[in-house]
């Protein structure tokens, strides 16, 4: 018998042996192992995806989001080649296809994040630096917060210190009409519960599917939330001859046509207007109201521009407002949900995600299924509902922040009147270019004169000729807009969506080179 340390050194040989020696009776074995492991993974492949294009949820290939589209994945693919040193005739790659102030510049209000950062680092508070009604605003937020926490859960439908302020704002922008915070919901972006109130709205099949009524042009949000839904998209035109105005005669045909193959039940406003830019008149919007009323239809106000109106003899006027000054036949009757956001207006905040919605006459039962709804996604993004609390609570005369705060918010508001009126003369200046007063909201949609030549080039490789035009002058002047086609037009028209948002002096560049661009354009293909 051999000694244990004998054994122990013969078990370490073998070893090696198994890992090192070209041994002829394993061979077979391994690749016998390796075989069937191949023939494993030659199975699978064969098996394919669970999930492909084609067994994917058909709904979701509908979506298109122009905003977001082919033109600015060509900027972004531009903007690495110019830091890669690839030569263009343009610097840098100018971003007018996105309402996205901070990007372009605007600067955020202070209040709001000296707030934000008491909240997120309470140490602060004893700081010296920060004003006193800045730490009182986080100190109540902060109570209101599980563990004094904004890392914490809130209640789904929001905190309630929050949805209070919000509610007190909706009474003083109202002139006193009442509103109950319990009405009020917290949600990330107007986006959010936009589209969570179309899933309420969303039922039937065939011929009793739910139909929405859109604005055309709109935003592209609700034609995607429709396709995802499987709603049916219901186009009403604005009248561009009449500054994007809303006739309750083309509401009319639009929902009369609706009918014989779907069954419309909601009905859109962007008051002020995206991307068209107009502000809709009081009596425009009781005109609305009534269609409404008489068409038995629900009525969602998108207000996330109620800030930003520019134009002498404008004003913004809630739907709220209206509808409850037109007495109790129509306040007590018709259901409407209308919402705000953070991310526009002065403040710009665009990528904390906050926003509110509130709900006037909803069925109880049905409000009991939205809160459900809204739990299921736990509660939005704290730090959005901490700044939607500031925006509705903003500093009061006789606060040490007031002085700065209103000097900031005017400044903003005031930057952006001016841009606005810049955009609409320079671009009327441009023969073949015709853009409507820019009234409100951060856009203007002029319309563009395109000659048949580049219509033919367009359709040739198959893209709309808006499209074509916008990649066009993408590559060669490095500014990315929208085209029209994204957000819908007339039939033989076409457009692009520009933002007002830029700095002046480059917007001055960019409206410049738009106009060489575009005199240019016409002479190649004419």
């Amino acid at each position: 018998m051999l000694p244990r340390r004998s054994v122990h050194a013969l078990s370490a040989a073998g070893k090696h042996a198994l890992i090192c020696s070209p041994c002829a009776p394993l061979q077979p074995t391994l690749r016998r192992t390796r075989s069937s492991s191949m023939a494993g993974n030659d199975a699978l492949a064969r098996r394919g995806k669970v999930l492909t294009v084609d067994t994917m949820n058909a709904n979701v290939k509908k979506v298109e989001y122009a905003v977001r589209g082919p033109i600015v994945q060509r900027a972004v693919q531009i903007e690495k080649e110019l830091k890669e040193g690839v030569k263009k005739p343009f610097n840098e790659v100018i971003k007018a296809n996105i309402g996205d102030a901070h990007a372009m510049g605007q600067q955020p209000i202070t209040f709001f994040r000296q707030v934000l950062a008491l909240c997120s680092y309470p140490e602060l508070l004893d700081d010296n630096k920060f004003p006193e009604d800045a730490k009182n605003r986080a100190r109540r937020i902060l109570k209101a917060c599980g563990g004094s926490s904004i890392g914490a859960y809130t209640a789904s439908q929001g905190i309630d210190c929050v949805r209070i302020d919000v509610a007190r704002y909706i009474e003083r922008r109202d002139g006193g009409i009442s509103c109950d915070p319990d009405n009020i919901y917290l949600t990330t972006g107007a986006s959010d519960g936009i589209v969570t109130i179309l899933k309420l709205l969303t039922a039937g099949e065939g011929r009793t599917r739910t139909g929405v009524m859109i604005s055309i042009p709109q935003y592209p949000l609700y034609s995607a939330a429709i396709a995802e839904l499987g709603a049916v998209q219901i186009n009403y035109y604005l009248n561009e001859e009449k500054c994007w105005s809303l006739d309750i005669s083309e509401l009319q045909r639009s929902l009369d046509a609706a009918r014989q193959y779907c069954n419309p039940r909601v009905l859109c406003i962007i008051n002020p207007g995206n991307p068209t830019g107009q502000v809709q008149s009081r009596q425009c919007i009781e005109d609305v109201i009534r269609f409404a009323a008489k068409e038995r239809l629900f009525l969602m106000a998108d207000e996330v521009y109620q800030d930003n109106v520019y134009a002498e003899g404008c004003a913004f006027h809630s739907f709220k407002k209206v509808l409850f000054e037109m007495g109790p036949e129509f306040s007590s009757t018709v259901e409407l949900a209308s919402f705000h956001s953070t991310s526009k207006c002065y403040m710009g905040e665009c990528g904390l995600r906050g926003g509110y919605m509130e709900v006037i006459n909803m069925d109880p039962e049905v409000k009991a299924q939205l809160t459900k709804l809204v739990s299921v996604r736990l509660c939005p993004p704290v730090p959005g509902q901490t700044l939607m609390g500031l925006v509705t609570n903003s500093p009061q005369p006789g606060e040490p922040s007031y002085a700065q705060f209103i000097t900031e918010r005017t400044a903003t508001l005031n930057d952006l009147a001016q841009k606005a009126k810049l955009t609409e003369e320079i671009l009327n200046t441009v023969p073949g270019i015709r853009c409507n007063p820019v009234q409100g909201a951060m856009y203007s949609f002029p319309q563009i004169t395109l000659p048949e030549r580049a219509i033919k080039e367009a359709k040739a490789k198959g893209q709309v000729p808006d499209m074509f035009y916008c990649m066009k002058l993408l590559e060669e002047t490095g500014i990315c807009l929208v085209p029209g086609s994204g957000f819908g037009q007339k039939e033989g028209t076409y457009h692009f969506r520009m933002t007002i948002l830029p700095p002046t002096d480059k917007l001055k560049i960019m409206l410049d080179k738009l106009k060489e661009f575009h005199q240019r354009f016409t002479q190649q293909y004419s």
